[in-house]
Parts: C-alpha cells; structure tokens; sequence
C-alpha cells in the first residue's frame, strides 16, 4: 500500500495532462462551471424580483377608407 504500483504512477500522470495539458485547459473549464453556476442560481430566482418586461406597443390599425386608391 505504501508504494507507488505503475498504475498509481500513470492514474496521477493522467490527471496533471487533463489538468495542466494544455494552454487555457483549466481556466476555461473553471470558466464555463462559473457561467453554469451562474444560470442555476438566475434560475432558482423568485419571478417577483425580476423586473417587469415592458408592454409591447402596437401600431394603429389602417382600415380600408384610409388608404389611398390608385
């Protein structure tokens, strides 16, 4: 148990490439949970702390005896 078997050795080495591997590998991983974690709690909010959405105006509507005959 004390030492370390060829399979200790290449489990540990596999962790550091996935880890440290490449350039931006870790922080963009830690970037995209931090948007993840983000979303669910925006989620978990209560609908009366989000603000009103505005009301959508309408055009007035253009009836027959108000158009130009050509």
């Amino acid at each position: 148990m004390g030492s370390l078997s060829p399979w200790h050795i290449l489990i540990v080495g596999l962790l550091l490439a996935v880890l440290f591997g490449g350039r931006g590998k870790l922080s963009s991983f830690m970037g995209d949970a931090a948007k993840g974690i983000r979303a669910f709690k925006d989620g978990l909010k209560d609908p009366a702390e989000t603000p009103p959405a505005q009301p959508v105006q309408t055009l007035p509507r253009v009836d027959e005896k108000d158009t130009v005959a050509h």
